[in-house]
């Protein structure tokens, strides 16, 4: 199963290639953007502004430190640019060139977890299914119950034409919904001058020879073109006169030897084109440029050059015309051509075949498309929608670059003078803020988490909107299986339009959403089940029978039932196992995350598993979490999946344990991960009650103990919602189906007072509450403790600040910060007349605006924030800035010494001391000190009836820590080599080693 963030995760980093050498990364994403603008140059030639390449910086915060500071998580972008100033005599020569790394702005970076942090919030990109580029076949009924067909061509960047067929049986075109007009006029504006070139085109001709004796089989058949004497030039039948035995003799007579016709009467190609030929009043490409150029732009051309010019800029240009190589895919798809897919226009085949399948449809040979066929919708995911919203800030920022260019003197202009980051800037947090697929992260619970970031939805720009979508596009296709799940969707007017993708689902780089199916091979008229698995698209699938995943199989992997029940396209055939192609890899392909968490599924009713798959996600992380007794398996996969329980990156051993950080020692540390340089300690960060975007606290509670072995992968960590390493979304309770009283009637439920005394549902919850002190008219509000009319124990929680300490318990009603506001100028009543006579005028100048504590809160203050603009550390907060950094040095120092002496213990250990010499006289005490500290005399040591022994053994009860450890069989080891040792302070000897 693929990493269940993949869909996130990996697009954006498709997006930014941020790990890929600056020369080896793909024509897509960022890169794609800059190749496709670049370069640029003046109306005179006098500046090529080029790209070279892009890099980005690093982000000044974590993605906690932006989350604590309300600011968002991004790195800044520099481009490097290249300023070509042309000869003025030779513009193909460049007489001087400035390369230039130039800011583009920052662009906001995906966390660990496959979201955004945006002004301090969590935002989560939701992937959008919209219609495919490329061609669209459809048919309506005309009131008077004609088959009307209709082609559609529908590009990533440029003008839709449509083609459609009328009552009449004639084949019109239509650019940008604007005018229709016949498609030989089209074909004669873009190449097909004659009406031979167009039947040619069609493969609609057909050639007799005159004395041929199936020459009968060609009356009633239609003249392709005029048949003109060579000699006098004289036209003997002009194209389109109905052949018959008169035409016949009069050629003959004149020496014609064979004629070229259409059958209009049974060729429907022939007779659609003779029908709209009779609408068209061109004859040649000339007329036909002319008359298509004034339909469009509503003017006549000024010569026929412009004309060519406009119709070729509309079809041909790649600037102004781009299929996508998603369209281009899909039209080679459809009419099995080879055109190149960075071939991004169209081609005069595209049309000529879209034409053909036109006419198919009429014949009632092709059928209409499906627009709700997965093969014709595809997913934008985030890096495309990244992409877009950079092409509009990049086409948004040549105007000023042209103007600048223009205006600019040669000598002072560089790169940076022509670059507006700003636009950029502008453009990314707008669609960051506002735009309707960037969503507010759910952060309820884990699964609330991943199935936001794995929504897909159909509404946004460019998409539907729920008064518009109908029942079909909101039904469950059966494309959707394997790929979109058929029961998670929200109810209410979103439902069918928001959805989920499936567990083993993947997005291919066209878009298109792929299911995975084990390959079956087959021999000797038997199915064989393999360990390859292909992912195939919707159109991929169409052509294949697939079978169950739990059909009957031996241990060879054959399959043994005599039929299978098997899968192809909406139908459900039983069939022989020889006819099958694929299986299924397992029978939850077809569930989303939240719904393959519902044991036994199957034998729900669809709508109340739709409830229970949503409701799951409305679960609140619960004090004491526990895992489920019956689960899917599915658990340990979304609680490791979703970054709530945390994974041991290395293998190692631990190092310690606490409520804060988690040290693992390891034998391989990449660099990025080690605690310091040249270490090989990794540290693993743990959260303690953090705030989510729904109030619900994340809190990592550690699994592992100091000295445990772990493997990389294993989980040390439980998050919010995860219990051993599971996702644990409720309780195992007991629960009773009777009557009790009628306290349970209907959808009343009754508790047991144990569930609230022992905290079985409680669930802590963290509200941020915000007060801001402006400057107003008549003075500055100002925080404080001493708040008019107000007792000393209502504000005995509040420091000098006004501020209610960290630790105090308060329940409704309690002052939280303590606010004073200037009051306005009004008439005094007799109560403030006699306030101020005794206290002075100062008594009545303030009124109180603190912020106290809503009804229905009670709990502790976890942590205080005081903003402002200007910024002056108090003391206090200096105090505590200074008191946590030098927590952390010592943290970090401890860790260092305790590995320099396990070091040292292992490079000093089994070896024996030269033994210990008086320092004043150099007179050794004791020669193998070894031989009776560290290996015979036990801790503590015992007093000894020799005196020097004794005098050895307070030496060694006064040394330092540093100075020597005990081995692990509860030795005595020096560390230090030529060690003075001291007893009360007076050194008594020097412990030398060799």
């Amino acid at each position: 199963m693929p990493d269940l963030l993949a869909l996130q995760k990996d697009s954006f980093q498709e997006f930014l290639q941020e790990n890929v050498a600056e020369d080896e990364r793909n024509l897509i994403g960022l890169e794609s953007v800059f190749q496709n603008v670049f370069p640029l140059e003046d109306t005179h030639r006098n500046y090529v502004l080029e790209y070279s390449n892009y890099f980005l910086g690093l982000p000044k915060y974590t993605p906690e430190e932006c989350i604590d500071r309300g600011v968002t998580y991004s790195v800044p972008l520099k481009v490097r640019l290249v300023l070509h100033i042309t000869d003025e005599e030779d513009k193909n020569k460049f007489s001087q060139s400035i390369e230039q790394e130039v800011y583009f702005g920052n662009i906001p970076r995906m966390t660990e977890k496959g979201t955004f942090v945006i002004n301090g919030a969590e935002r989560v990109i939701v992937s959008q299914l919209q219609r495919s580029p490329g061609v669209f076949f459809d048919e309506n009924i005309h009131p008077n119950g004609t088959k009307l067909f209709q082609a559609r061509i529908i590009p990533f960047r440029g003008s839709w034409v449509d083609f459609t067929t009328d009552i009449n049986d004639c084949l019109f075109a239509i650019i940008d919904r604007r005018r229709k007009f016949p498609v030989t006029m089209l074909l004669r504006a873009l190449g097909f001058s004659t009406n031979r070139d167009i039947f040619e085109a069609f493969g609609s001709i057909k050639s007799f020879g005159l004395s041929d004796k199936k020459i009968e089989g060609s009356f009633g058949h239609t003249l392709v073109e005029d048949i003109v004497d060579e000699l006098t030039g004289e036209i003997f039948f002009e194209g389109g006169v109905e052949v018959n035995q008169e035409v016949v003799d009069t050629l003959k007579e004149a020496g014609i030897k064979s004629i070229e016709v259409v059958d209009g009467n049974k060729d429907f190609s022939a007779m659609l084109l003779l029908n709209t030929m009779g609408k068209d009043p061109t004859h040649n490409t000339e007329q036909a440029l002319s008359i298509v150029y004034q339909l469009l732009r509503s003017g006549d051309p000024p010569n026929l050059e412009t004309a060519q010019k406009f119709i070729e800029r509309i079809f041909f240009s790649p600037k102004k015309y781009d299929l996508g190589e998603v369209g281009r895919y899909r039209l080679n798809q459809q009419f099995n051509l080879d055109v190149p897919v960075e071939d991004t226009v169209l081609t005069m085949d595209d049309i000529i075949q879209v034409l053909k399948f036109l006419v198919d449809m009429r014949k009632g040979e092709r059928g209409p498309d499906d627009i709700d066929h997965l093969g014709n919708r595809r997913v934008k995911t985030i890096g495309e929608q990244l992409t877009n919203q950079f092409s509009i800030a990049l086409s948004r920022m040549l105007r000023t670059i042209f103007e600048r260019m223009n205006l600019r003197e040669q000598e002072s202009i560089t790169p940076q003078d022509l670059i507006n980051s700003r636009v950029v800037t502008t453009v990314i947090n707008t669609f960051f803020g506002t735009s309707q697929l960037s969503q507010f992260g759910d952060q309820t619970n884990p699964l609330a988490e991943i199935t936001h970031k794995r929504r897909i939805s159909s509404l946004g720009p460019g998409g539907l909107t729920r008064e518009r979508a109908g029942f079909e596009v909101r039904d469950v296709h059966y494309t959707h299986y394997g790929r979109l799940c058929p029961i998670e969707t929200p109810e209410g007017p979103n439902i069918g339009l928001i959805s989920s993708l499936a567990l083993f689902a993947i997005v291919n780089k066209h878009g298109f959403i792929e299911a995975p199916y084990r390959l079956l091979k087959k021999k000797s008229k038997s199915s064989f089940g393999s360990k390859k698995v292909k992912y195939l698209s919707a159109d991929d699938e169409d052509r294949v029978m697939i079978a169950q995943s739990n059909a009957a199989m031996d241990k060879n992997g054959r399959l043994t039932d005599d039929v299978v029940r098997a899968r192809i396209r909406g139908d459900f055939p039983v069939v022989d196992p020889v006819d099958v192609d694929y299986m299924d890899v397992a029978p939850n392909q077809i569930l989303s995350v939240a719904a393959a968490l519902i044991p036994f599924l199957e034998h729900d009713d669809a709508n109340r598993a739709l409830m229970g798959s949503n409701m799951q996600r409305q679960s609140v992380p619960l004090m004491m979490p526990e895992t489920p007794i019956v689960g899917t398996g599915l658990e340990s996969k979304v609680a490791r999946d979703s970054r709530s329980a945390i994974v041991s990156p290395v293998d190692g051993v631990i190092k310690s344990v606490d409520a804060e950080r988690i040290l693992i020692r390891s034998s391989e540390v990449p660099d990025e991960l080690a605690l310091t340089e040249h270490t090989n300690i990794v540290e693993i960060p743990l959260k303690k009650y953090q705030r989510t975007n729904q109030n619900t606290s994340q809190n990592h509670r550690p699994l592992v103990h100091e000295k445990q072995k772990v493997k990389a992968g294993a989980v040390i960590a439980d998050g919010a919602s995860c219990n051993g390493g599971e996702l644990a979304l409720g309780r195992n309770v007991m629960v009773a189906f009777m009557p009790w009283r009628g306290y349970n009637f209907e959808d009343a439920i009754v508790i047991s007072e144990r569930f609230v005394k022992d905290d079985v549902f409680s669930s802590i919850h963290i509200n941020e509450i915000e007060l801001e002190v402006r400057d107003t008219k008549r003075g500055e509000e100002e925080l404080t403790s001493e708040i008019p009319n107000i007792s000393e124990d209502a504000t005995r929680q509040l420091d000098e600040r006004g501020i209610i300490r960290i630790g105090a318990k308060v329940k409704q009603g309690d002052i939280l910060i303590g606010k004073v506001t200037p009051k306005g100028e009004t008439d005094p009543t007799p109560e403030e007349k006699l306030l101020r006579a005794i206290f002075g005028e100062k008594a009545g100048e303030v009124k109180d605006a603190s912020k106290k504590a809503d009804p229905g809160i009670r709990g502790v203050v976890i942590n205080t924030k005081l903003f402002e603009k200007k910024k002056k550390i108090s003391k206090k907060d200096l105090r505590s800035a200074i008191i946590f950094y030098q927590k952390e040095t010592m943290v970090k120092k401890q860790a260092l010494k305790k590995e320099r002496d396990e070091k040292l213990i292992t490079l000093l250990k089994g070896q024996i001391s030269s033994g210990i010499r008086d320092k004043s006289s150099g007179k050794t005490l004791i020669k193998t000190l070894a031989t009776f500290i560290p290996y015979s005399l036990p801790y503590p040591y015992p007093q000894s009836k020799t005196p020097e022994l004794n005098l050895i053994q307070s030496a060694f009860k006064g040394l330092t820590i540093q100075q020597y450890r005990m081995d692990d069989k509860n030795r005595p080891i020096s560390l230090m080599a030529a060690t003075p040792l001291r007893f009360n302070n007076r050194v008594i000897g020097t412990l030398v080693l060799e």
